[in-house]
C-alpha cells in the first residue's frame, strides 16, 4: 500500500456541495483524479471562505464527477467531458465504489451481512453492498484527528457499493449499530488512489482515459 502525504490543515465544516454541468469540452479531454482531504468541499466556489478544489486543483474547465462529502476524504473525479461526467456520475450507470471506513466498536463478519443483503435505509432499501473487515490502511494523518473513546475499540471495513445516496455509508453502518468515524474513498471504477498523496492530483489525458 502506498504511504500518503499529510494534508493541509483543515477547518470546520458543514455538510454543503454543488453540482455543475460540464459544457462541450475544448482541447484534449481530461480526467482528474484527486485525493480530496478532510474539510475540503467538492465544488471550486464559496461564499464562506471555506476550502474548495480551487486551492488544489488549478486545471481549468473540470468539474466534480459526483460528490464527496466535506467530512469524506480520498478519491474525487474531475473531468472536462459531459458525457464521461454524466456516466461516472449518473446512478443508473451503477458505478463500484470501493470506501475504507473506520467504524466505532469491533464488528464480527456475521455483524455485516445486512449490509450484504441490502439493508433498509429511511429512504428505501440499499442494493446489496461487498462488505468485509480489513486491515488499518496505511493512510495519510488527519487533521484534525477522528476522535476516539479509549474504552471502545474501532474496526476498519472495505465496502463498495453501486448506489451514491446521500451519506450513504454512513448511514449503512449507523444502521447495524456501528458509526462511522473516518471514511475514505479509495476506488471508482478501475480509478484508485494508489501513488496520489492527499491534497494532489493525477491527470489523464486523452487516450489514457478507458
Amino acid at each position: 500500500m502506498n504511504k500518503f502525504a499529510k494534508p493541509q490543515q483543515s477547518r470546520r465544516f458543514k455538510r454543503k456541495a454543488e453540482t455543475k454541468s460540464v459544457k462541450p469540452f475544448n482541447g484534449p479531454r481530461r480526467l482528474v483524479l484527486f485525493n480530496k482531504p478532510f474539510d475540503v468541499l467538492s465544488q471550486f466556489t464559496d461564499g464562506q471562505g471555506r476550502a474548495t478544489l480551487k486551492d488544489y486543483v488549478d486545471i481549468p474547465d473540470v468539474y466534480a464527477a459526483g460528490r464527496l462529502d466535506r467530512d469524506s476524504e480520498g478519491l474525487l473525479l474531475l473531468t472536462n467531458d459531459g458525457k464521461l461526467q454524466h456516466k461516472l456520475a449518473n446512478p443508473k450507470a451503477k458505478t463500484a465504489k470501493t470506501y475504507w471506513v473506520q467504524v466505532e466498536g469491533a464488528p464480527k463478519d456475521a455483524d455485516l451481512e445486512p449490509l450484504r443483503k441490502g439493508i433498509v435505509l429511511k429512504d428505501g432499501p440499499c442494493l446489496p453492498a461487498k462488505v468485509a473487515l480489513m486491515d488499518e490502511p496505511n493512510l495519510w494523518p488527519r487533521n484534525p484527528p477522528v476522535r476516539e473513546r479509549k474504552s471502545i475499540p474501532t474496526t476498519w471495513l472495505s465496502i463498495n457499493i453501486k448506489e451514491g445516496r446521500n451519506r450513504q455509508v454512513r448511514r449503512m453502518t449507523a444502521a447495524i449499530g456501528f458509526p462511522t468515524l473516518r471514511l475514505v474513498r479509495y476506488q471508482i471504477g478501475r480509478y484508485t488512489l494508489d501513488g496520489i498523496d492527499n491534497g494532489s492530483y493525477q491527470q489523464l489525458v486523452g487516450e489514457e482515459i478507458s
